[in-house]
């Protein structure tokens, strides 16, 4: 099973990591997209061999530029995408249907062909601009998960946190048996 890892210039550069690394437990094929602010993004966040170590993640990586490619068309068989982190430039694209880079253009074939599509949209505070991208978004049928961290589950450490919200992503496709912890109310 094939997922297209779309990973745009927003901060957040270790949920891309995360999600790759939670796909690659849930059996999946990683088809690899990044703008070029993910490179430079990764780069600031992580250190100056994220792009590679995320690379070798990917089962295949493809050029932003490349609308030709595989995952640009609906015919090719994938179980979904996400975006993570998702730019508030991306998610305009993709809200209004900007196909005008291969992450883009993948995007609205998800949505298109009714596949599962999660925007991990990364921006505080919010525009009613992005408000209104979320909202269309939403109703062409994209799920938006903003990498909000799971307080009830006391994570011990933003790796912690950052884990959980790639795997509540990827859980989101449902490849599989869930990843994600789940919430047990403690004993009073």
């Amino acid at each position: 099973m094939r997922v297209v890892l779309g990973v745009s210039g927003a901060s957040g550069a270790v949920l891309a990591m995360d999600c790759a690394a939670a796909l690659l437990r849930a059996g999946a094929e990683v088809d690899l997209v990044l703008s070029a602010m993910a490179e430079r993004t990764l780069a600031e966040e992580i250190g100056p061999g994220a792009q590679a170590q995320l690379t070798v993640i990917a089962t295949r990586v493809h050029p932003l530029r490349d609308l030709g490619a595989a995952i640009a068309s609906g015919s090719c068989p994938v179980a979904g995408m996400i975006v993570a982190p998702c730019s508030m430039r991306s998610l305009a694209a993709i809200a209004h249907g900007f196909d005008d880079n291969l992450l883009t253009r993948a995007a609205g074939v998800q949505l298109k062909e009714r596949r599962p599509l999660v925007l991990l949209a990364r921006e505080a505070p919010l525009t009613l601009a992005h408000l209104r991208n979320m909202q269309a978004a939403a109703e062409m049928g994209a799920v938006i998960l903003p990498p909000v961290p799971a307080f009830y589950l006391r994570p011990a450490s933003l790796a912690e946190a950052t884990a959980q919200i790639a795997a509540r992503a990827v859980d989101l496709l449902r490849l599989g048996p869930p990843q994600a912890r789940r919430w047990h109310p403690r004993s009073d």
